[in-house]
């Protein structure tokens, strides 16, 4: 049995989003969804110096549809130009809340839960419309806490409680303490918000250990390491696109058990082409294709053991993308969460996690060598960089978006 672990955390220093639908007005929101996930996974190629890469835009949209709830004027319309709808149209708001149900039920072997929890500076007067809705936004929790005790107790504890069934893939100690995130804040904040995303799944067939093999794989550079490779022989959902300019590249589908939840993995078809090209031509539309072009294929699948931890600074990707009031103490425009107040974001972090094995434990310290029988399938190989997307089939929301430049790299 496999199952994918991941863990995401974003921290909104000051104040802070969810999405998706039904009907023609919920299917064009998770096309917005989808087109927002891209340029921000996009966006963070480019800003940071990463080598694997994991985010989720689902956490991070969630937060900033919970700063739309408050914002007002021009940042307001510069949140609304980067999601592209705003949630204080209570059509828009009622579409959005609907999955939040989904997200925190588990069956079959999966469970994937969102929980948010809204942290602010003790003295500070909410306007209870804000809080009700703030509230209702998912799975939310709205707490007072001291941000000059270095400690932060509450925040602490409802983090332990939050990660205590997750088998020891919690959030960093140090983030949201002395020595972590006090030391990248400027000023100490009035408000912080929470936000996790917990996956773990059991795959819809299995992989087996007895067949994972030590295999090589190809590196950016060129050069090859040794790693861990997990084998099936099955029937999935398989594909072949195109770039825009030409280049073309195959995208598997595996399912989880209950199969309301995709693993997609998308790979260059030449093993001349970078993964970078795959990435920059990468568009909403294209991810939006991928399913109509998919076709069940009795494929040999190798796909790589990997586990890694991205952890950046999301202020300089959210201006990039045209949000930048929110952080200015002079233009943000947060009248709708307290109008005693001048709140701005100060600074804004996103960390997620990742493991992929055959049963979801950490990989042992021994693999069996087998000689894998030769067939006749068509097969998919990913022993080069390549690009990962978990997506909600229900919803067509992007939970998770990220590559894996280097499988042996422990991050």
């Amino acid at each position: 049995m496999h199952q994918l672990f991941v863990t995401s955390l974003l921290v909104c220093l000051c104040l802070m989003e969810h999405c998706h639908g039904n009907s023609s007005l919920g299917n064009s929101l998770n096309d917005l969804h989808t087109r927002f996930g891209v340029s921000l996974y996009q966006t963070l190629t480019e800003t940071e110096n990463y080598s694997n890469l994991i985010m989720s835009p689902a956490s991070i949209s969630l937060c900033l549809g919970l700063l739309q709830l408050g914002a007002r004027g021009n940042t307001l319309a510069q949140l609304e130009g980067t999601l592209g709808y705003d949630v204080n149209d209570a059509r828009v708001r009622d579409v959005l809340s609907q999955p939040q149900g989904d997200l925190g039920n588990s069956s079959d072997g999966v469970r994937l839960q969102l929980a948010n929890a809204l942290f602010v500076q003790s003295g500070v007067k909410l306007l209870p419309e804000f809080t009700q809705h703030a509230l209702e936004w998912g799975n939310s929790s709205l707490l007072s806490v001291n941000f000059s005790n270095s400690n932060h107790t509450q925040l602490h504890q409802w983090e332990r409680y939050q990660n205590k069934a997750e088998d020891k893939l919690q959030i960093k100690e140090g983030t949201l303490q002395s020595g972590g995130l006090q030391e990248e804040m400027p000023m100490l904040p009035h408000m912080a918000l929470v936000s996790t995303v917990v996956f773990h799944g059991a795959w819809q067939k299995q992989f087996h250990f007895s067949e994972t093999q030590n295999l090589p794989f190809i590196l950016t550079d060129g050069s090859t390491v040794k790693v861990p490779m997990m084998y099936q022989s099955t029937e999935v959902n398989f594909g072949q696109f195109g770039l825009p300019s030409e280049q073309p590249y195959t995208v598997l589908e595996l399912p989880y058990l209950d199969r309301s939840l995709r693993l997609l993995v998308a790979l260059p078809s030449d093993r001349k082409t970078p993964l970078s090209h795959l990435e920059s031509q990468l568009t909403a539309r294209a991810v939006g294709l991928w399913y109509t072009g998919l076709r069940r294929t009795k494929m040999d699948i190798f796909l790589p053991r990997f586990k890694m931890e991205s952890r950046f600074n999301l202020k300089p990707v959210l201006q990039y993308l045209g949000v930048s009031d929110v952080f200015s103490p002079s233009a943000a425009d947060f009248r709708g969460i307290s109008d005693g107040e001048r709140l701005f974001v100060s600074e804004a972090f996103h960390e997620a996690r990742i493991e992929v094995t055959e049963d979801g434990t950490k990989a042992g310290s021994a693999t069996a060598m087998v000689l894998l029988k030769r067939s006749r399938s068509a097969v998919f190989k990913a022993d080069r960089p390549f690009l990962f997307i978990l997506r909600q089939i229900s919803t067509g929301s992007l939970l998770f978006i990220g590559r894996v430049l280097n499988p042996a790299e422990m991050q």
